[in-house]
């Protein structure tokens, strides 16, 4: 990234992530939501993941999988909602790249999408 900050708005940052490698958007993938599930939590960081990357609750239980992450670690809360240990939300990436022809655009969607989050971090 540049040395003089982030990006002034999400259309420079996406061209900016474009120049990137692959290994730095799983970096700055892998990052953002270890950072954003100690600020806001697993449950909303999974959703707004889901939701930028256009994954369904079992796609995401398959691409966690694929990506490494034990199954038996995938739960609900009591409330229903879709829940696993914020340790292990890293296996996320690898999974998306294996298991959606897209994987790439998918994390660099799901980076544009938080850039306000990631300026407010």
């Amino acid at each position: 990234m540049s040395a003089t900050g982030l990006s002034a708005d999400p259309k420079e940052y996406r061209a900016r992530l474009d120049e990137q490698s692959d290994d730095a958007i799983d970096a700055y993938t892998a990052e953002l939501l270890r950072d954003l599930s100690i600020r806001v939590g697993v449950i909303r960081v999974l959703g707004e993941f889901m939701k930028a990357t256009r994954l369904n609750e079992r796609e995401l239980e398959r691409c966690f999988a694929a990506g490494g992450g034990a199954p038996a670690t995938l739960g609900r809360t009591a409330d229903g909602h879709l829940m696993l240990p914020a340790i292990s939300l890293h296996f996320l990436i690898p999974g998306v790249r294996s298991e959606t022809p897209d994987g790439r655009k998918r994390l660099t969607d799901y980076l544009v999408d938080s850039f306000n989050e990631i300026v407010f971090l």
